[in-house]
């Protein structure tokens, strides 16, 4: 069943836009046509990560009303996609863009998120898409906020920082019950001896994962080769045999079921 998937976190930091980057060329490795939108309008990044070329217009455009949905979608198919197609929506990262949307007050966020939720019909019914994964400005600014109440699912995203940890579960708590959307927990960056090894940190992470009224999707390990990448490799293409990715299409799979 076609679905829009918003990868959430309460801070950045932990992985999200590589795991959103990751699972989306998961995705259209099984076949699937998936448009992938970078919402994190204050650190915009999957331009640079892909290398594209800078594009007429932006997702911010579209949010602003000026163009239509598909005039913002670039094809990175033949790059990242070896069965089905992967299409991709990026903000705007100059500095200006960056100032406009951080001025936007409550009245223009919610004629977007109007905008938003039109991208089931234009993208899933319309266009045949199967996914359409969006990566979210971490923390509850409105645009994040949009993107959560535009999602059929939403994976939210923990490190094992101890601030990320807290305002995880503050974060569940306090403000996802009231979506009442299909919602799991990833924890990421995983020390390889969080099972084993007692302290602070390890104890709190195991409160959030064993406390949680999210279902725990998966946890993700530590693993040095991706840190040292800094983000600039797509592993689901280009090493599709790592550990990394046998755990994202594991992760695939049970958002399926979800």
């Amino acid at each position: 069943m076609a679905k829009i998937i918003a990868i959430h976190s309460y801070k950045g930091g932990t992985g999200k836009t590589l795991l959103s980057l990751n699972l989306a060329a998961l995705y259209a490795n099984r076949g699937k046509n998936v448009c992938l939108f970078d919402l994190d309008f204050r650190a915009p990044s999957l331009q640079s990560i892909l290398k594209a070329k800078s594009t007429e217009y932006w997702i911010n455009d579209y949010l602003n009303g000026v163009c239509d949905i598909k005039k913002i979608l670039v094809d990175v198919s033949k790059t990242y996609a070896k069965r089905g197609s992967l299409l991709v929506g990026f903000a705007n990262p100059s500095t200006e863009a960056i100032r406009e949307m951080s001025a936007k007050d409550r009245k223009w966020e919610m004629k977007a998120l109007g905008r938003l939720l039109s991208l089931k019909n234009s993208l899933l019914n319309d266009m045949h898409f199967d996914y359409i994964i969006f990566d979210t400005s971490p923390g509850l600014q409105y645009s994040s906020i949009n993107a959560i109440v535009s999602a059929d699912l939403v994976l939210v995203v923990s490190g094992m920082d101890i601030s990320d940890i807290k305002g995880t579960q503050r974060m569940i708590d306090e403000l996802y019950d009231l979506f009442e959307k299909k919602t799991g927990l990833l924890m990421n960056k995983v020390f390889a001896n969080f099972l084993t090894t007692k302290g602070h940190r390890q104890e709190l992470a195991k409160k959030l994962v064993n406390n949680s009224s999210l279902p725990l999707v998966d946890m993700v390990p530590c693993f040095c080769d991706i840190l040292r990448s800094g983000g600039t490799v797509v592993f689901s293409n280009e090493n599709p045999d790592h550990p990394f990715v046998k755990i994202l299409d594991r992760v695939a799979t049970t958002i399926d079921t979800l």
